[in-house]
């Protein structure tokens, strides 16, 4: 009988931990360089990028160098950094040599998004002035990063002046704007972004305002980022409005709603859409601009085990 019990319990403990291990087999991972890697997994079929930074409970460091390393680790292969143009000098090269040497993609960087002013909606010209010589700083930090991608934010709505005058305004200025980046090679992405909920007053909002802008201006150096969180607060309609304006889309953002944290955490069918692109062959950028559902490094982990999911499509 106590041998029979014995057998019995020795069959339910292994009955567990082989239930155990099935249960988590998504989420296991080993040791490997600086960081942890799914057993298995290879490099992500998009490129998603999280920003420089967004690993550092895992990684245990600010460096970003070590972050970037992480991130390939991983299987990402780009990243972004939307403070890139306030680093050092020194720090921007360092960080596109690692990139270069992991053949990363660097994602879209922030070269002007000041909310709290009118610019590109007016011809002021001192304010043009001002765009222009911040245009040609930009391209100096996207020399010296190998950087493809800069990020405009195209500032307030004028509650003095139509809306007409004033896209026309912000056509008028971006023109100025593809002449400078048209000899560096470098593209600017407009973005727009919901008003509803973090950033009233904006003059930029909707998919299709970008796209009859991008339209109007009328130069491969001018596309607009699809940032998808701020979309589907906007608008919804995502993946029909990805395939309306597909021509004038040089990246994407990417972040759950409700909360802004990873796929999964909210509503949107990530998967759907990752799936449409793929199909689409897209090849750029999708910047992971969000925050984690879960704290330190338990939501690195989930960061990083929702992407798998996601890319499973």
């Amino acid at each position: 009988m106590d041998q029979k019990n014995n057998s019995r319990r020795g069959f339910i403990r292994k009955a567990a931990v082989a239930f155990a291990a099935a249960a988590a087999a998504p989420a296991i991972v080993k040791a490997q360089g600086s960081g942890l890697r799914a057993q298995g997994a290879g490099p992500f079929r998009l490129k998603y990028a999280p920003s420089i930074g967004m690993f550092r409970a895992t990684v245990g460091s600010d460096d970003p160098i070590d972050n970037i390393r992480f991130c390939n680790e991983q299987g990402f292969r780009a990243v972004f950094d939307n403070g890139l143009m306030d680093r050092p000098v020194e720090d921007q090269e360092k960080i596109a040599a690692e990139l270069a040497r992991l053949g990363m993609d660097l994602g879209p960087f922030v070269l002007y998004a000041d909310f709290s002013v009118t610019s590109f909606v007016t011809k002021d010209p001192e304010k043009r002035a001002m765009l222009i010589e911040r245009m040609k700083l930009g391209v100096e930090t996207a020399k010296r990063t190998n950087a493809k991608w800069a990020l405009v934010v195209p500032g307030r709505y004028d509650e003095r002046l139509h809306l007409e005058y004033q896209t026309t305004n912000v056509i008028e200025n971006l023109r100025y704007c593809a002449e400078i980046f048209e000899p560096a090679g470098l593209t600017m992405v407009l973005e727009p972004l919901n008003t509803l909920h973090d950033h009233p007053g904006l003059f930029l909002t909707r998919v299709p305002q970008a796209y009859e802008i991008c339209r109007a201006v009328n130069s491969p150096n001018i596309k607009m980022v699809d940032d998808i969180y701020h979309q589907q607060i906007t608008e919804g309609n995502l993946i029909p409005n990805i395939e309306a304006a597909y021509s004038e889309i040089g990246a994407f953002h990417l972040g759950d709603n409700p909360g802004r944290n990873e796929p999964t955490s909210g509503e949107i069918n990530y998967k759907n859409i990752f799936k449409f692109l793929f199909e689409k062959g897209y090849l750029g950028t999708l910047c992971m601009e969000h925050g984690k559902s879960l704290p330190g490094k338990e939501g690195d982990a989930r960061v990083i085990e929702a992407y798998r999911e996601m890319d499973a499509f």
